[in-house]
């Protein structure tokens, strides 16, 4: 049984609570939404989706592939176990501590799967399937920005343990200090990416 309990909250003890909820309520809506339109579509494979607004931003053509089922059921079925549990741990954070080391790994490497998955999602859509789904690229934005913080949160409390060194001691002070331009120049250079891939089809509208 995990245990609960009240502690002094540190500084992103204090943000990854918010970042949890606020990520684990978006993933759902993206989740809930690609399962419904799958459902619409396997009734009436002409079924028009909100999110098909060219041949590069449709989520029709990459729920079509393989890549959207990679381990034998839709993609967005993981995403609601996955999100209803982080949501349920921003929610118990609110209120108390989850203190077991065992947990915090646990969810360490839950997320880095996450973030790793999504990765691979974002190279397969961009540079094989040639499409984009917006829900998705939501969830890609969802998922790096909650495994940051869950990393982040890790390193502040010594759950996860950097050699105490020169070098380590001082990346620590400089992700802790620059966090959030971290996170934006990451997300800025898979933008970049998509931008420069699919530069061909919109530069006709400059």
């Amino acid at each position: 049984m995990v245990k609960v309990i009240k502690q002094k909250a540190t500084k992103f003890a204090r943000i990854l609570p918010y970042i949890l909820i606020i990520g684990g309520l978006i993933g759902l809506y993206c989740a809930f939404t690609l399962i419904t339109d799958e459902i619409h579509l396997l009734k009436n494979p002409h079924y028009q989706l909100n999110c098909n607004i060219d041949p590069i931003i449709s989520c029709g053509n990459v729920m079509q592939t393989k890549e959207a089922a990679v381990f034998g059921f839709s993609n967005p079925i993981l995403g609601l176990a996955a999100f209803a549990i982080l949501l349920t741990i921003g929610v118990v954070m609110k209120v108390g501590t989850i203190v077991k080391r065992w947990f915090w790994l646990g969810l360490e490497a839950g997320a880095l799967f996450g973030v790793v998955f999504v990765h691979w999602l974002f190279y397969e859509s961009v540079y094989h399937i040639n499409a984009l789904c917006p829900y998705c690229m939501i969830v890609w934005v969802t998922t790096i920005t909650t495994f940051w913080y869950i990393t982040l949160y890790n390193i502040e409390t010594g759950y996860i343990n950097l050699p105490n060194n020169n070098f380590f001691n001082h990346l620590k002070v400089f992700i802790t200090k620059h966090h959030l331009d971290i996170l934006i120049l990451w997300l800025l250079i898979i933008a970049a990416l998509i931008l420069k891939h699919f530069w061909y089809y919109y530069k006709r509208y400059i």
